[in-house]
């Protein structure tokens, strides 16, 4: 079987450092291994009730920032979800494979629920449609952040029941995990998150991002105290975007003390603004054209759909559906 990897997003709001280095980087670094697929969730978007302009304004400027970060059209077929949508056909037959007590053991949704969000059947079968994502495009490699892991192997769980009653249809997808970025600490030293307001944005007003990164929440501990790198969030940031040697002299002159969270925000903050601002200068060219960005997603579209519905032939056989 060739091997395929698929990655997604959700076009949820600006781009941040949590999906940088937990996603879009990975992603794009895979570029080349396989065949590549990364589409915009805005199927999965509708389930935070978004303004249906704030969705379409949300879905263009992730394209737009995963082409300034290195995305290569040529590479990775890039396109939006909804615009395969054997997808949703899929996600039903998948739906019938799939017990309710799986999903109720998904941690996401309990952890979502937990924290006050109104659940609906969309955020509770959530993990379907992910599967259907990944199986339709028969994906054999899924880059995923610690958090997402059980919704793969909810996804595998699915397919080998369908497989199990159907025949060999659907591949078994194996999570690539990179620890050293699954999770990335935000602002107040949880995961880093839209829902949590704790973001670094990848693009902005320089006034306001340097504000964010000084403003990250730190213990009391005074300029002269030594200080435990691995509980620092700006020194946790500021190791994934430089080398181990850079990292272990950070780390050092927290140790030592007489140097404070203060200096370390402000050495965050620089080594931050430096590493963008190629793709800053980028994303500036992709904005005179938008059409060009436009095309880019419909000819991903074209080459997605192309493949689904050759599955999707498969399955109906398969299940009885049709003539």
């Amino acid at each position: 079987m060739k091997k395929r990897i698929l990655s997604g997003i959700q076009p949820t709001g600006d781009v941040h450092l949590g999906n940088y280095f937990g996603m879009m980087k990975p992603a794009i670094e895979l570029q080349g291994e396989g065949e590549t697929y990364l589409f915009i969730a805005d199927l999965h978007a509708l389930t935070s009730s978004m303004a249906p302009e704030d969705l379409r304004r949300n879905s263009f400027n992730v394209a737009l920032d995963f082409l300034s970060c290195g995305l290569d059209p040529a590479k990775t077929i890039f396109f939006r979800q909804s615009e395969v949508p054997e997808v949703t056909e899929l996600a039903w037959i998948l739906s019938c494979q799939t017990s309710m007590g799986l999903l109720e053991r998904c941690h996401s949704y309990k952890d979502k629920t937990s924290k006050g969000m109104v659940p609906n059947h969309g955020l509770f079968a959530y993990p379907v449609l992910m599967a259907a994502d990944i199986l339709i495009y028969k994906s054999t490699l899924v880059p995923v952040g610690r958090d997402q892991k059980q919704h793969l192997e909810v996804t595998r769980d699915i397919a080998v029941r369908f497989n199990n009653r159907y025949g060999d249809i659907l591949a078994i997808p194996e999570p690539i995990i990179r620890d050293s970025t699954a999770i990335v600490p935000g602002t107040d030293g949880e995961k880093m998150s839209k829902s949590y307001g704790n973001t670094i944005e990848l693009f902005g007003d320089e006034k306001e991002l340097r504000k964010k990164v000084m403003g990250i929440v730190t213990d009391s501990k005074g300029l002269d105290d030594p200080k435990n790198p691995d509980e620092c969030t700006p020194f946790l940031l500021y190791k994934l975007f430089v080398d181990g040697g850079k990292a272990a002299e950070m780390a050092e002159k927290l140790r030592k003390g007489g140097y404070g969270y203060g200096h370390a925000k402000k050495e965050l903050f620089e080594i931050y603004w430096e590493h963008f601002r190629p793709f800053r200068d980028k994303r500036s060219e992709y904005l005179k054209d938008p059409a060009r960005v436009e095309g880019i997603l419909a000819d991903g579209a074209r080459k997605a759909r192309a493949v689904a519905q050759d599955t999707m032939r498969e399955i109906r056989k398969a299940a009885g559906i049709g003539g």
